[in-house]
């Protein structure tokens, strides 16, 4: 610890000026730090002269500083005893308290010290030090201050003085009290110029609380204006990566790993090849990382910073299974390892057993105190299970003349990390002019879902659907059931059963058209940025019409940070029997497009920050054998969170393609969504 061999250096020159004529190769070993020759050296004197004071005093010292701080602590008790009134053996011993870390007598003992001697320097260091290390930096920085009018511009006292207001600088970034915080490190930059470690702890305050741009500035300053180079490459890279700057991140860390060759600090070897191989994850180049971090395990097994690395792989891999194991032998080694903890937490809740994630990062904060990514993995957590309101308002229009307003309403209760129950109801007024049709229609249903395993989920709505048009009024039975299922890594498939009326307009509510759709959603995603969605619906009705329709996409993942994905969307329809004059069932339907998908998804929108999606399509559909059309869709939205339980957005839909509607052709729907978390937590404990 740097306050440590501060005041050992200082109180060593008072032992050194006792009699540094007739020990010198001793103090040489001292000053040196050679504390295991300097302390056999001094042994050896206390055979030929047991009770030679300086002897004593430095015999003490050398045992302290060797690792043997209980025993040293009696070496001076003794010396105390013997001479009471000897100030300098005092101070040794008030060391030697600091050494066993008894501070609060030690702070007791040197407040006596300065009593007895207002102007020791000595005494008023190790007392500000005293306090720093009891966490009271108000009071250590006006002792720190007294030493050094002293002895003004003290070299030691500023080391202590730098290190008072780190140590200030970081409570307040636990109390997460950031401007504090960030103006404390400030001012120990004017009076340490480009000091490297204020300007890493002021960077990192930046990147805790999401300040990229001065994080970056930082790191640009401690790159240009000192040696530490490596340190701010590395530093660097992370800032781009939290940019979404993946590519340019790999070659900032690429530059600090090449740099290496040129450094011999383990520490700083050890930072930039994991910083390297992060990146070399972020960037998906798998096999690079694997291959660099099975190296580094058949140099070092069972090193943890390395199985970590090891681990966070196969999470971007979505083995998790794999990344489990390694962060279960991580707590093995080290209980208190942060990143055996809280990554053992993100792997749990991606494996979706909650409870466990949720006491694993609860176990984080037992240890990291007020640790920011702990408590934001726990309010997420706890968001996802708070019961929430949705609504949702929306006008649409054709060009068959259809108007249609819709008020939705959507409430989710979850009881459990199992079980959520949900109640919906939707209401819907439709009109056309033109043949004078209008009818409204109410949506009641009931139901929720239950986690069966980890990897399937059980879902059930039903309800009645009740509509009042010209020539009709009746209700009908709504439900949709189905099962979430996650067969292997990377995939999900959705299969159910749901039963609807045809309610696009007036003329269709009139008819009483029911649909039992028997449907297949598949989705797979790979290591590579590709992706691919199918769905299946085959639909029978109870006008003996019955339908197939076929769509899938297969897209790449182009950004991150945004989500930028482009691809093919392919779709093919076909009805049994063709009724165009009361609804659009071409025997054979088929839509081809090209589109690119935009989104700042609102599950990674922080509070106070705009959330968007944006979609655009074009393409050609050929109805039966008639020649092919132009398609074009546009999908938007744009919406505010204004904090972690409430948001809003406004969207829009414009579509000329045949199937968006049941009539075909142009369709346009404006609209606005409220979502609220009604309570601030979940009506259950989630630890249980």
């Amino acid at each position: 610890m740097k306050l440590k061999h501060t005041i050992s250096l200082l109180i060593f020159l008072f032992c050194y000026s006792l009699n540094g004529q007739n020990m010198q190769e001793g103090f040489s070993y001292l000053e040196s730090g050679d504390y295991n020759k300097a302390e056999s050296y001094f042994k050896e004197i206390l055979i030929a002269y047991p009770e030679n004071k300086t002897a004593r005093l430095c015999y003490g010292r050398a045992v302290g500083l060797n690792g043997d701080p209980k025993k040293a602590l009696t070496l001076f008790s003794n010396l105390v005893n013997d001479y009471p009134e000897d100030f300098e053996v005092k101070l040794n011993y008030g060391e030697s308290l600091l050494w066993n870390k008894n501070y609060i007598k030690a702070k007791t003992y040197f407040k006596k010290l300065i009593i007895e001697q207002p102007k020791s320097f000595p005494a008023l260091l190790s007392y500000a030090n005293t306090l720093s290390n009891l966490k009271e930096y108000d009071e250590a920085l006006n002792y720190v201050n007294k030493a050094l009018s002293v002895s003004n511009n003290n070299p030691n006292a500023l080391t202590s003085k730098k290190y008072i207001y780190l140590g200030y600088a970081y409570k307040k970034q636990q109390e997460q009290s950031y401007e504090e915080a960030e103006k404390l490190l400030l001012k120990n930059l004017e009076l340490f110029n480009n000091d490297k470690e204020t300007l890493l702890n002021l960077a990192n305050l930046y990147l805790i609380i999401n300040k990229l741009d001065l994080a970056q500035n930082t790191y640009n300053q401690l790159k240009n204006k000192t040696p530490h180079t490596i340190e701010a490459l590395n530093g660097l890279a992370l800032v781009y990566h939290l940019k979404g700057k993946e590519k340019l991140a790999l070659n900032t860390s690429k530059e600090a790993y090449q740099a290496l060759k040129q450094a011999s600090n383990k520490s700083l070897t050890k930072q930039t090849t994991e910083r390297y191989i992060q990146a070399l994850i972020w960037n998906k180049k798998y096999k690079e990382a694997n291959r660099l971090i099975n190296n580094l395990i058949k140099e070092q097994p069972n090193t943890n910073w390395i199985l970590a690395l090891r681990a966070t792989l196969n999470i971007y891999k979505s083995d998790f299974k794999k990344s489990l194991t390694d962060y279960n032998t991580i707590l093995k080694n080290d209980s208190t390892s942060f990143d055996g903890n809280l990554g053992k937490a993100n792997t749990l809740k991606a494996l979706n057993q909650t409870n466990q994630a949720y006491k694993s990062a609860q176990q984080t904060l037992n240890i990291y105190n007020n640790q920011k990514d702990a408590l934001n993995f726990i309010k997420n957590i706890e968001n996802n299970f708070t019961p929430f309101y949705e609504g949702k308002a929306s006008y649409s229009f054709d060009n068959g003349d259809n108007n249609a307003v819709s008020l939705s309403n959507s409430l989710q209760f979850p009881l459990s990390t199992k079980l959520k129950l949900q109640a919906d109801y939707i209401y819907r007024k439709t009109d056309n002019k033109v043949t004078n049709f209008n009818a409204t229609s109410n949506d009641f249903t009931l139901g929720g879902s239950y986690k069966l395993t980890n990897t399937i989920t059980a879902n059930v709505m039903a309800g009645i659907s009740s509509a009042d048009a010209n020539n009709a009024n009746y209700n009908q039975f709504l439900t949709d059931v189905s099962l979430d299922i996650k067969p292997f890594k990377l995939q999900q498939l959705k299969v159910g059963y749901k039963r609807d009326l045809q309610n696009f307009n007036a003329e269709l509510l009139n008819r009483q058209i029911v649909q039992n759709n028997y449907y297949a959603n598949y989705s797979l995603n790979t290591n590579f940025n590709l992706g691919w969605f199918t769905q299946y619906f085959y639909t029978s009705q109870n006008d003996q019409n019955n339908r197939h329709l076929l769509f899938t996409s297969l897209y790449y993942n182009i950004l991150a940070k945004p989500s930028l994905k482009a691809g093919l969307n392919y779709q093919y329809i076909t009805f049994k029997n063709q009724v165009p004059t009361i609804y659009f069932s071409p025997e054979q339907f088929n839509a081809g497009e090209v589109f690119v998908n935009l989104i700042k998804d609102e599950n990674v929108a922080k509070p106070k920050e705009w959330f968007y999606e944006l979609t655009a399509a074009t393409g050609l559909q050929f109805i039966e054998d008639n020649e092919s059309q132009s398609t074009y869709r546009i999908q938007s939205k744009l919406g505010y969170k204004f904090s972690d339980r409430c948001l809003a957005n406004i969207f829009g839909i414009r579509s000329n393609i045949a199937s968006a509607t049941a009539a075909g052709f142009t369709y346009t729907e404006v609209g606005v969504r409220f979502k609220w978390l009604i309570f601030k937590r979940p009506v259950f404990k989630l630890s249980e």
